[in-house]
Formats: C-alpha cells, structure tokens, sequence
C-alpha cells in the first residue's frame, strides 16, 4: 500500500511557515498531527525530515523531535536508516483509547449532571451551533475541531483538564477511524443529536441519562468498523506495529 502513494508534498496548511514567537518543535508536531488525524497525510505517507524542514524553513532539529513525539503517539513509524512514514491505523491502539475515553467521561458527566450549571449549559449549546454550523458547510475538519471543543468543556467543567490532555494524546488512532467515518450519511447529525441529548441530560440532572446518551455516542465508530474496514481496508490493522530497536 505505500508504495501506492506519490511522494511527499505536504498540505499547503501543513507546510506554512511557522510562528517565529514560539518554539518550533511544538509547531511542527501540532501541524503534522493535525494533517495525519484529517488524513491529509495519509497511512503510509512517507515523510522526509529534509523536505518538512524546506517547507517549514526550520532546521532539522525541530523536525525530528516533532517526528519522535508523533511516533510515541503511534502516528507514524520510523525505519532506522530506510524511511519514517504515517503509520496505519491500529485497531487495537484506537479500541483502549475509546475504553480510556468512556471510562473517564462516563464519570465526568455524572457529576456534571450532579451538580447542573446554566453556564456551562450555555457553552455546550454555543459549541453545538458551531458544530452545526461547520456541518452545513461540509467543513470536516472544523466539525472535529467542534467536536473536541464540545467534550474539552465537558473535562474543564469538571477540573479534569489534564486528563482532557492525556485523552487527546492517546486519540490519534480512533481520531482516524472517526475521520473516515464523519462523511457517511447521517454521521455528523447523529454527533450532534447526543451532543444535545448530553447537553440536556445534564441540564435537568440526569446523570442516567447524560451517561446512557454518552455512552451511545462514544461507541458510535467502533460499532461500524466493519464498514469501515471494508471501504478503506489498506488504512487499517488489528496488529500493533513494532519498529525496529
């Protein structure tokens, strides 16, 4: 399958340049990280550090810590002296991320319930009209990025944002698995249904009901990818990959 894809040109947003008030490495990873989950470098991309230090007008430094960061993370794999290239997606990767996800946010949503706040309330709804809003515009990447915002309030409502930062860092691979399947009919709207049934859920104190409706909405992707497997099969694997010491 990588031998399928044309070489190395990343995205135009990919590949602008860098804000020169920060550090560098940070930029690159966030970047790269952003273009991999939208799958505008996709599985089996290959990515040459003297290339992304062209099109980010960096040295080399930067591009390699932000490369050692997204293999930690499982997005890409790194060949020692041969090729660095996007990893695919790990089935077993993505299904302990969602067990993490669920686990924390089942719990995060039973106290919000416990203890409603019309502010919050407030914010949740404004998140899903943004969301909405992408939606209509068919604009993918901004309806992740509402959705991410959606659950982040949900995480500082509660004071957990650092467990918001660790989720987001095991995500990568079922981040992928819900990119590929937003665009099926009906996807996003159904994101959005439980976006308000939580919403309201938690806005009358109804912990049971903020947990069951969450618990139907995480679990959404998982329970198609059987469909998912059979429309993108080159993307995907049940077998961790293990690179080389």
């Amino acid at each position: 399958m990588e031998a399928a894809h044309t070489a190395p040109r990343a995205p135009a947003k990919t590949a602008s340049r860098l804000d020169r008030a920060r550090q560098a490495a940070p930029q690159v990873f966030e970047r790269l990280r952003n273009a991999i989950i939208a799958l505008e470098l996709p599985p089996g991309a290959p990515l040459s550090r003297a290339e992304l230090a062209g099109q980010f007008g960096v040295s080399s430094t930067p591009v390699r810590d932000a490369l050692m960061r997204l293999e930690e993370e499982g997005l890409v794999d790194v060949f020692p002296q041969h090729a660095t290239v996007v990893s695919r997606i790990d089935i077993n990767r993505a299904e302990q991320a969602h067990f993490l996800r669920q686990a924390l946010e089942l719990e995060i949503v039973r106290l919000l319930a416990a203890n409603s706040d019309a502010a919050l309330v407030i914010r949740l709804d404004h998140a899903i009209a943004l969301q909405q809003q992408s939606a209509k515009a068919g604009d993918f990447e901004a309806f992740m990025a509402d959705d991410n915002s959606f659950h982040a309030q949900l995480y500082a409502a509660a004071g957990k944002q650092d467990l918001w930062a660790l989720v987001r860092s095991r995500s990568g691979h079922i981040d992928r698995l819900r990119r590929l399947h937003l665009p099926s009919p009906g996807k996003a709207q159904n994101i959005i249904r439980h976006h308000r049934l939580i919403t309201r859920a938690i806005e009358a104190g109804d912990a049971d009901a903020a947990k069951q409706h969450l618990r139907k909405h995480l679990s959404g992707t998982l329970s198609e990818l059987d469909k998912i497997r059979s429309h993108h099969p080159e993307y995907l694997t049940d077998q961790p990959c293990v690179t080389a010491p």
